[in-house]
């Protein structure tokens, strides 16, 4: 899979350079779980230029954010395509990933997240 990397200082954003997410390619999008183990583990995948998704990567896809956020960090997929908004809607998975219409509001909603993490740190 064909991707572009850019490190923040709170987060990475994935930039996905393929056009189709196919079945052959879950592994691949598994390997997006290595994020976790980095100094900075927030992810947001910017989809912008997939067009299409076969329903295993959209399943992967779901699990792995299920993960991240399991473990405690933030992944945020943004700039879905429509094509790729009714695969995930088809799957039922639309409603319970956090996704953003723009890369901009994924920004938003990773800081949000870890300023709510820093507060329930507070309580505990």
């Amino acid at each position: 899979m064909n991707i572009k990397i850019d490190t923040k200082e709170k987060f990475t954003v994935i930039n996905i350079q393929e056009t189709i997410l196919t079945a052959n390619m879950t592994a691949q999008i598994e390997n997006l779980a290595i994020y976790k183990t980095k100094n900075v583990p927030h992810l947001i995948v910017q989809m912008q230029q997939v067009l299409d998704i076969d329903t295993a990567a959209a399943q992967v896809m779901y699990k792995i954010q299920q993960d991240f956020y399991a473990s405690n960090f933030s992944f945020v997929v943004c700039q879905l395509q429509p094509n790729v908004i009714a695969v995930f809607e088809k799957q039922d998975l639309l409603d319970t990933m956090n996704i953003t219409p723009t890369e901009s509001e994924a920004w938003d909603i990773v800081q949000m997240e870890e300023i709510e993490r820093e507060l329930m740190r507070d309580f505990d």
